[in-house]
Formats: C-alpha cells, structure tokens, sequence
C-alpha cells in the first residue's frame, strides 16, 4: 500500500544514505515518513519483514500511539523521504481526508500481512 498524498514545495524532505538508519526498533518516535525516492527496509529484530519503494510509508505507529518503534528502518539505496511530525500528521488527518484513509489503508495491510504470517506458522506448528 502506497500513499499517494506527497509534500507540498516547502515540506520537510530528508536525504539518507544507502545503509543508513532511518530509526531503530525500541526508541521513541516523533516523525513518520513517505519514500519520495529509492528503499527502505524495515526490520523486526533483524529480520526484513517489508521492503519499500516510492509512496511506502514508514514510522506512522509511533505518532498514532506514541509506543516505541517496532521497527528499525534503513535506507537499502540513497533515498528521500517526506518527513511528518506529530503536528502536521495531526493536521493531515483532520484536514484531508484522503490522507487519513490512506493511513487506515496501509494499516489494513499491514496487520492482513501478520495474520497471513501468523496463521501460516499456526498452520506448520499443527502439521510438525
């Protein structure tokens, strides 16, 4: 799931370097972040579990429920990123509707992902 809403001229857009870490799992989280340009993985005690592209969002939990990041995100090739703070995502999704669902939408997909994860190593358990 890709977010199709992207910064206005003027927005925050950070360059990272390919391998560098965007932010790491366990630590606090006040930004979230849209891939304008190159990769980002994303990993759960070192372990890829999603690769993104241009329109991938990453960090959106840790604005929604202020829990640490349950991820560590790392730049796989140079890339830009569109940098949201807690106040302009509060605004995005009161202000544009779009954005909000487009928030619900990547969401979605995700804990789809890990019920899909989570039935198939249910599934392998029963059947060892």
């Amino acid at each position: 799931m890709v977010v199709t809403t992207m910064p206005p001229n003027g927005d925050y857009v950070q360059a990272f370097a390919c391998g560098q870490r965007i932010f790491s799992e366990g630590q606090h989280g006040d930004w979230m972040y849209v891939v304008v340009e190159g990769e980002v993985e994303l990993l759960v005690n070192n372990v890829l579990v999603e690769r993104l592209g241009p329109g991938g969002v990453l960090g959106e939990m840790s604005l929604i429920d202020a829990a640490p990041r349950s991820a560590t995100a790392v730049a796989r090739t140079h890339c830009k990123l569109w940098s949201i703070n807690q106040k302009r995502f509060s605004y995005l999704v009161q202000q544009t509707p779009d954005f909000a669902l487009q928030m619900m939408r990547v969401m979605a997909v995700r804990l789809r992902h890990m019920d899909q994860r989570v039935y198939s190593k249910a599934a392998a358990a029963r059947a060892a």
